[in-house]
């Protein structure tokens, strides 16, 4: 009978996500994998059958991970501070191994040698839109902003605005929590 694992499976998914969002997928070699894992080469392909396979759990887990964060802000808060709120949250995680999205650094990275997991990063993008399309629906209905822009407008310049915000966060010299603040601010005046 197989032994069963002796390792945790998430825990594993969390740090590969981690050391994939630092280094980017042709920064992080097996090798890395193998230690930042504490796995031998045969438990590795045994758990997760291939580098890009381990990479496409680690996407699905920081999208999944970005979705609940805002839905659990937007429940708290109400739709348009969520959205408000947002941009700063996403900058302040001093526990994140870098300030820029993954999603967006994985469709740079993989989009010009037309690599299945930039299509997968793309569409994470679009269904965070989509989330962000709703919450500004959802802050029209409740009188908080404008009914004359098109949410999936709203969407996609708030989306931009935050994977600028991003990047920019990542330079030195940037005053990126200003930035934020602009986003907000810009959003109270819909």
């Amino acid at each position: 009978m197989p032994r069963k694992p002796s390792y945790d499976r998430e825990d594993l998914i969390e740090r590969a996500r981690d050391l994939f969002w630092q280094r980017g997928w042709a920064g992080t070699s097996l090798k890395d994998l193998e230690a930042s894992l504490k796995m031998k080469p045969g438990s590795f392909y045994a758990a997760f059958g291939s580098k890009d396979a381990l990479f496409e759990l680690a996407l699905d887990r920081y999208a999944a991970d970005g979705s609940e964060r805002m839905k659990t802000l937007a429940r708290n808060e109400g739709p348009l501070p969520a959205l408000q709120k947002f941009p700063r949250m996403v900058i302040s995680n001093d526990t994140a191994p870098a300030k820029a999205c993954m999603l967006s650094k994985t469709l740079l990275e993989l989009q010009a040698h037309r690599h299945p997991l930039a299509q997968k990063a793309n569409a994470h993008l679009l269904k965070m839109e989509q989330m962000f399309a709703e919450l500004f629906a959802q802050a029209q209905a409740a009188g908080d902003i404008s009914t004359d822009h098109d949410p999936r407008s709203l969407a996609r310049r708030y989306q931009s605005d935050v994977l600028g915000l991003r990047v920019s966060a990542e330079r030195e010299g940037v005053d990126a929590a200003a930035i934020a603040g602009e986003i907000a601010d810009g959003l109270a005046r819909l």
